[in-house]
């Protein structure tokens, strides 16, 4: 991996922190429990539940090296800021998509936060990067395979 920023919230740490603490103190030692039972079954070249288990985990001990990459690269977004002129990770932005005069509001968060049905884009979508940096009452081109334009109306 990179050494590229992980952008998060205080709220989003949290959240990575807890799901952390609980693949190593609590899915690690379940799946310890899962291989021991596997292994007193016997015979291993055909033993379905120790593939299983070893299988379970390494896709925990995979997913517990990515969360430490994040935990030890990340950068909090400041959400209290306010009164930025221009967008910024952490600003929420109303923008108006001009082909449809539809009015939608988004909070610009880090990609591990992204959750487009409930207002949350990941900086690293067209949308977001097309926006950054912006002033409110900028119309910019979203640069995907069908382009379409936004005008900022408000930033928060």
């Amino acid at each position: 991996m990179t050494n590229e920023k992980i952008y998060v919230t205080e709220e989003g740490l949290k959240d990575l922190q807890e799901q952390y603490n609980n693949l190593v103190h609590v899915v690690r030692e379940e799946i310890t429990e899962e291989l021991k039972a596997a292994r007193a079954q016997g015979d291993l070249s055909e033993n379905a539940d120790y593939d299983a288990a070893r299988d379970r985990q390494a896709q925990n001990e995979a997913k517990i090296r990515e969360l430490e990459f994040m935990l030890g690269n990340y950068e909090i977004i400041d959400t209290k800021k306010s009164g930025s002129k221009t967008v910024k990770i952490g600003s929420t932005v109303k923008v108006e998509f001009m082909d449809t005069k539809e009015l939608v509001t988004y909070t610009i968060v880090g990609s591990t936060e992204s959750d487009p049905l409930n207002g949350k884009l990941s900086n690293v979508t067209p949308l977001a990067e097309a926006i950054l940096e912006r002033k409110v009452g900028s119309t910019v081109t979203v640069d995907v395979e069908n382009s379409y334009k936004v005008t900022i109306v408000a930033i928060e």
